[in-house]
């Protein structure tokens, strides 16, 4: 008999970078070293405040997981106001522009990350 899946409702918060390949064309490193910053001294500190965890980055974006919406909810308006004043004195063709969206549902919960799993799966094995 198959095991069933463990579930849990969470919020979560994704986002990205608009015209992220636009900025990367007109200046790879500049935007590189930006987006890091937004993401050290903002984005990462107020997913933390508002308890929540990053869960995957995707370069110009992340999935962030919170136990409330409304902590979700929180740390996107904050971020995305922040972001306002970030970018005040930056021309605004370099503007980092955060799209933001934040969904409530279930996940599946996995105790072991797929690279554990892939680690100790032997050779065919699907998971």
């Amino acid at each position: 008999m198959k095991q069933p899946v463990e579930r849990r409702l969470t919020a979560v918060l994704a986002s990205d970078v608009a015209g992220y390949s636009r900025l990367m064309g007109a200046d790879e490193e500049g935007t590189h070293e930006l987006l890091k910053a937004h993401f050290r001294q903002l984005v990462n500190p107020n997913i933390k405040v508002h308890r929540g965890r990053i869960v995957k980055n995707t370069g110009d974006g992340m999935l962030a997981e919170f136990p409330s919406v409304v902590d979700a909810v929180r740390c996107a308006a904050e971020i995305q106001r922040a972001m306002i004043d970030r970018n005040a004195d930056i021309p605004e063709d370099k503007h980092i522009r955060f799209r933001i969206g934040v969904n409530l549902g279930d996940v599946i919960v996995n105790p072991r990350t797929s690279s554990e799993t892939a680690s100790i799966s032997p050779p065919g094995w699907k998971h």
